[in-house]
């Protein structure tokens, strides 16, 4: 971590020169950022940050050789006191997701400002993680959880449990498999299959399911065996 007052030292991590130098020179422009060295694979990152101790690694992910995921695990795992921010062109949810599983607490797209980037240097050098604009909108998306399905049109009555119970009917589980997958008791279970034969105004569960695939609902299949 930074001492209060102090330089923040950062170590650049990518397989073009032309970006590093570009970057170093952008980086220069800050009064209290210092980059102390500069490299083109993974393998040499995390031989210069455990030799020249920065506060942060700006981190490229794809390089030849060592690749930026598996060189932040290796700095992490010896030094955690370094923070990490991958500062690349790939933002696909795996690329985001194997990067913090690594270790990484900031991920930046090639492109962000120097403003962006001095404010995620001296966040993570804190402490902090960071996550540039487009990366942190697709993690408060996948982070968000499912909207519950609402009833379909030609079932306005059922409740949004029932229906939730009624597309699993549909999908020939049997009572045992819808509780387990919706974390509820088979009495409950048991229950909402007695309303929604009420409601639906069928005589039984394989009335009920015919109904829900007239509707577009479950996999139209032979019923699976539990």
């Amino acid at each position: 971590m930074t001492p209060p007052g102090g330089a923040l030292n950062v170590l650049i991590c990518d397989d073009h020169a032309g970006f590093r130098a570009s970057l170093s020179a952008l980086l220069s422009g800050s009064e209290d950022v210092v980059v102390v060295g500069e490299v083109a694979d993974g393998a040499h990152a995390v031989r210069a940050a455990l030799t020249l101790q920065p506060d942060v690694v700006l981190m490229d992910l794809a390089m030849p050789g060592m690749g930026g995921v598996e060189a932040t695990g290796s700095i992490v795992g010896s030094a955690p006191h370094i923070g990490v921010i991958v500062l690349t062109m790939v933002e696909d949810d795996d690329a985001v997701f194997a990067a913090m599983r690594a270790g990484a607490r900031g991920y930046l797209l090639k492109g962000a400002r120097r403003a962006e980037i001095v404010r995620a240097l001296r966040a993570v050098a804190a402490g902090d993680a960071v996550f540039g604009g487009p990366i942190a909108s697709r993690l408060m998306r996948y982070f968000d959880p499912p909207a519950a399905p609402s009833p379909p049109r030609g079932f306005p009555d059922l409740t949004r449990r029932e229906v939730q119970v009624l597309t699993l009917m549909a999908d020939h589980l049997a009572n045992p498999s819808i509780a387990r997958q919706l974390g509820i008791s088979e009495k409950t279970v048991r229950n909402n299959v007695s309303a929604i034969l009420v409601k639906l105004r069928v005589a039984d569960r394989a009335q009920a399911i015919l109904a829900a695939h007239d509707a577009g609902m479950g996999q139209q299949e032979a019923p699976r065996r539990e």
